[in-house]
């Protein structure tokens, strides 16, 4: 079946509140995609982020972003009153978010609700803390020694709460209780929003697609709770970490600095680490994008303290095996394998071999630097196209910024026109392909420039910032979007 979806984070959702949030304009943005013909809505990792402000390096894989908790829901529920929401700073421009600020003044007013909560507990509360258990302790307890040690990595913490002795984790379960007893609040304020948006949003017949980074980040309470996991030394300390070789576009290569799986021991107990957390994932989205997929095939390797991707070397991953063996615990699980990159045959025969669809870039077509297939005539059926995703220019960006070949290659091919507008021609491309599933931007559906780009890889600051303003949708874009939607076969039956 032909599909098509939209790629926007919750973070760019329009609020009064500095960042967007899982209230009335998440099920506004739901209804925009209900009545303009898509099926999907496909969001970041809805994790909770850490240094860079990256959802791709969070503190946890299986908890949410507090800051998509939605203030107004909480003044409804009486957690939280309107004007103390509104005392607060969120920052002047509305098409940007201030991690700053949200850092300084979100959990002060989300601990006046915690105050709140505390003397009336819902009667579900425990029952949440009970299913989620298996990483809610270790989560809530990581979240409170961060905060009780001024937020430094757990690597730099004292030696026996780092390697977690049973009775320094006791002492400090006995010591930080109440500061724990908060972050599992915010755990299921979270769950419980996010569990009726989705139930909006599949009611309405859109499904999500959620997104798993394939690394975590080592300042995290997966790493610190589950180190015999990850390939580290006897002092906890990365002894690789991962990135990228270098390559046309980067002569350094990428130095992500995540630590590595151990697949060895991961292999010996039937991956339950993997397992757990697409279980989970699964229960949060319809559809699951597993990105950096080419590196369960093989993964690069980089020896830790350097200071660029120059020295690293390739290592044998899992493979297809991991996906079976979660098969068969967990049945089968809509995935799509974010397969971009350096492909090898190996890696092109894992993909055929787990029949997930693969990904295909427009941008990426008509750059000489990269040697992939991804011209639209050489699509198949069982892939999802994509014009740009969270990492690439938009395409107004790229049409001003690529090299003028790869620009007049693009116009040649895909028949672009000043006129009809150059996004609305590229996007054109995307929806007819041959592809099931179409998915473009929100900033390109916009027509919005390089300052509304998400992500430029491999730099720091200035990334993750970019929100929707709260007036950009009109009756007549819903209806240009539905009707190109309906030209190419992909409104929902």
């Amino acid at each position: 079946m032909r599909t098509s979806g939209v790629l926007m984070h919750i973070s760019s959702l329009p609020s009064p509140y500095g960042i967007g949030t899982m209230g009335k304009e998440a099920r506004k943005f739901v209804h925009f995609l209900m009545k303009s013909g898509q099926t999907y809505w496909q969001v970041l990792p809805i994790c909770p982020t850490s240094y860079g402000d990256s959802p791709y390096q969070s503190f946890s894989s299986f908890a949410g972003n507090p800051y998509f908790i939605d203030l107004d829901t909480l003044c409804q529920e009486k957690l939280l009153e309107k004007q103390e929401c509104e005392m607060y700073q969120w920052g002047d421009d509305t098409t940007r978010i201030s991690y700053s600020l949200l850092y300084e003044n979100r959990y002060p007013l989300l601990h006046k609700a915690f105050e709140r909560f505390q003397r009336k507990i819902p009667q579900d509360y425990e029952e949440f803390c009970q299913e989620q258990s298996d990483w809610l302790e270790d989560y809530a307890l990581f979240m409170a020694l961060k905060d009780a040690h001024n937020g430094v990595s757990w690597s730099q913490w004292e030696p026996e709460i780092k390697k977690r002795q049973k009775d320094a984790v006791e002492q400090a379960k006995k010591e930080l209780a109440k500061e724990t007893e908060f972050w599992k609040m915010l755990q299921y304020l979270f769950y419980r929003q996010w569990k009726r948006l989705k139930k909006y949003a599949n009611d309405k017949g859109i499904k999500i697609i959620g997104d798993v980074p394939i690394y975590v980040a080592m300042d995290s309470a997966d790493v610190w709770a589950n180190p015999e996991q990850f390939y580290l030394d006897e002092e906890l300390l990365p002894i690789d970490v991962a990135g990228c070789p270098p390559d046309a576009f980067s002569e350094d290569g990428q130095l992500w600095g995540n630590p590595l799986f151990r697949w060895d021991v991961m292999k010996k107990d039937g991956y339950s680490w993997w397992t757990k957390r697409l279980q989970k994932t699964s229960q949060l989205f319809d559809v699951i994008r597993i990105d950096h997929f080419r590196g369960f095939d093989s993964y690069y390797a980089i020896p830790f303290g350097d200071t660029t991707a120059r020295n690293g070397e390739w290592r044998e991953g899992p493979g297809v095996e991991l996906f079976h063996s979660i098969e068969k615990k967990l049945g089968s699980l809509e995935i799509i394998a974010e397969d971009l990159g350096f492909l090898t045959e190996s890696v092109r025969k894992m993909l055929a071999d787990s029949g997930y669809p693969g990904m295909k870039l427009l941008q990426f077509a008509f750059d000489s630097r990269e040697d992939g297939d991804y011209l639209p005539h050489n699509y198949t059926r069982n892939s999802v196209v994509y014009a740009g995703t969270h990492d690439n220019d938009t395409i107004l960006g790229w049409m001003k910024t690529a090299p003028r070949s790869c620009v007049s290659f693009a116009r040649e091919y895909l028949k672009l026109n000043r006129l009809e507008g150059y996004h609305w021609g590229v996007m054109r491309g995307v929806w007819a392909s041959v592809s099931d599933t179409a998915v473009v931007t929100m900033q390109d559906l916009l027509g919005l420039g390089s300052t509304a780009r998400m992500n430029t890889p491999s730099t720091l600051g200035g990334n993750w910032m970019w929100r929707m303003k709260p007036d950009a949708i009109d009756s007549k874009l819903v209806k240009k979007i539905r009707r190109q939607v309906e030209l190419y076969g992909r409104l929902p039956k």
